[in-house]
Parts: C-alpha cells; sequence; structure tokens
C-alpha cells in the first residue's frame, strides 16, 4: 500500500494498493526480496499508476528496444483525454512522428491504444495508413514485447511489457490521468479488496508479506510473516527493487511476540548514492 516501486532507474510504479501472491521462477526455491528475477507477482487486485516518463522508458529500453525496431526516442504525455506519443519512426530513414490517441481496454484485458490523429514529418497520414491497412500497413513490430497491432490501433498486454519481476493478473479497468496512465486490476472496486495487513499494524505506507517461504539474502523465513515499513509515513514508500540491501542496512528492524519481523526502511532519495563506475 502506498509504495513507489522503482523496478530499474527510471522505470517506477505507483503502488496505491495491491494483493496478491508471491511466486517463485525457480523450482525448488523459494522468490527472493534481493533477486527481482526469482519473483512473479500473481495480483488478485490492485490499483498502480505509471507516469509518462516511466512509460516512455519503458518503451523505449524494452517494448521496443529490440534490434531492427522502427520505433525509438519514444515520448508520452497526457493531453485531457488523450495519449500523445512522440518519436522517430523508421521507413528507409528516419522520421519524427506524432500520434494522438485513445485508451480503452479490450474485452480480454488487454490495453488499445487507438489513433485519432497520426502525422510524420508534420504531415498528417490518417488517410494513407488507412489505405494501407493501418500502421500495420506502414511498420511491422512482431519484434515487440508485450505489443502488437492491430490495424491502425496499438495491443498493450500491461504484464508482458515489464521487466523483472514478472507479473501476473487481469486489467479491469485503464484511465489516463494527469501526468500518467492508472491500470485497476481485478475487481472495479480495488476497494473491496484491500491489501493483507499484520496483525495490529498502523502502518500507512508498506509491504507485508505471509504464509509460504521467502528468502531475503542469506535469511530464509517459513511461514512468512514480514511486514517492510515506510520511515516516513509522510509521503509514499520509493523503494527499489535494485537496492534492497542497502534499504536493509540502513534501517532496523524489530522481531514480533508471535517471531514475525518488522523492518523500516527509509526511502531510496535517503541512501548513500550508489557509486560511480569509472571506465578505462
Amino acid at each position: 500500500q502506498n509504495v513507489r516501486m522503482h523496478v530499474e532507474p527510471g522505470l517506477v510504479l505507483s503502488i496505491n494498493r495491491l494483493r496478491g501472491t508471491v511466486l517463485s521462477t525457480r523450482r525448488g526455491s523459494p522468490p527472493a526480496l534481493n533477486d527481482k528475477t526469482s519473483m512473479i507477482i500473481d495480483i488478485a487486485s490492485g490499483d498502480i499508476e505509471i507516469d509518462t516518463v516511466s512509460l516512455g522508458n519503458l518503451l523505449n529500453r524494452h517494448v521496443f528496444g529490440y534490434k531492427g525496431s522502427p520505433l525509438r526516442n519514444l515520448h508520452v504525455s497526457i493531453d485531457g483525454n488523450h495519449m500523445v506519443q512522440t518519436g522517430s519512426l523508421r521507413k528507409v530513414t528516419w522520421l519524427p512522428f506524432r500520434i494522438r490517441a485513445t485508451v480503452a481496454l479490450t474485452p480480454n484485458g488487454e490495453i488499445r491504444v487507438h489513433p485519432v490523429a497520426v502525422s510524420v514529418l508534420g504531415v498528417g497520414v490518417m488517410g494513407l495508413s488507412r489505405r494501407l491497412g493501418g500502421l500495420s500497413g506502414l511498420i511491422s513490430i512482431d519484434g515487440a514485447r508485450g505489443a502488437r497491432l492491430d490495424g491502425n490501433d496499438f495491443i498493450l498486454d500491461a504484464a508482458a511489457m515489464l521487466p523483472p519481476p514478472r507479473i501476473r493478473g487481469r486489467l479491469s479497468s485503464i484511465a489516463l490521468v494527469p501526468g500518467g496512465l492508472r491500470q485497476t486490476f481485478g475487481p472495479r472496486d480495488t476497494g473491496s479488496t484491500q491489501p493483507s495487513r499484520r496483525a495490529g499494524s498502523l502502518a500507512r505506507n508498506y509491504m507485508y508479506f505471509h504464509g509460504g517461504t521467502l528468502r531475503f539474502g542469506k535469511l530464509t523465513m517459513t511461514g512468512t510473516d514480514l511486514e517492510i515499513v515506510d520511515g516516513n509515513p509522510k509521503n509514499p514508500f520509493d523503494y527499489s527493487l535494485d537496492r534492497y540491501q542497502e534499504h536493509l542496512v540502513a534501517g532496523h528492524s524489530n522481531t514480533t511476540p508471535v517471531d514475525g519481523l518488522i523492518v523500516v526502511m527509509p526511502d531510496v532519495q535517503q541512501l548513500k548514492p550508489a557509486p560511480s563506475v569509472i571506465r578505462r
């Protein structure tokens, strides 16, 4: 609840609330908090936002970041009820483009980005793209991760687009919000399925893991009862998956009377800057 999850530098998911199950990607080995490739988050219900900067980085690095991609330098912004995408499109040479689109959910829980205006080199090409069968007649994105073209529309799979940790879950609604995109998983009323909470806890910003087996560093907890709490409850918990050990060392922990563990961690901005790498 109230966690800004830094999946990687420049890619942040604002988790307002989420309830689900953490599964292991490796048979015979439990998921590990300090190894995001070891876990799958199976979402039962959730309310998650992604800002436009993170969305642009996601598209550039992971969705269209493959060799031979026809799209690059992608930027996303929100203009009222429309999503605006700009970037470069390769057609013999690289050409600047701009797409203004609506966003809706498909019946099977994917995101449909439907262009209402497309320009290349500042010239409108909606008519041309329609005669060619849509954008799929202009470009091929067969190598994209979690994205495909359906005529003139981009179809995005919210789970498949993301880098580790892998997620599973069905989108029930999608909405443009100022500065980003809001995704609801599971029941439309996410308030009906609140996140799990440690008995007696008053934490506002936290991650709570219970049941099953979980590894963190050299420790393994069975019958897991682990609450990770924000050291500053006045704003959302900024937590970096890649800097778990630094969060842990900079914080403190307490054991509960029932052998549970409460770990208080600072926001990622309070950690010491990561050391610079000097290349020779």
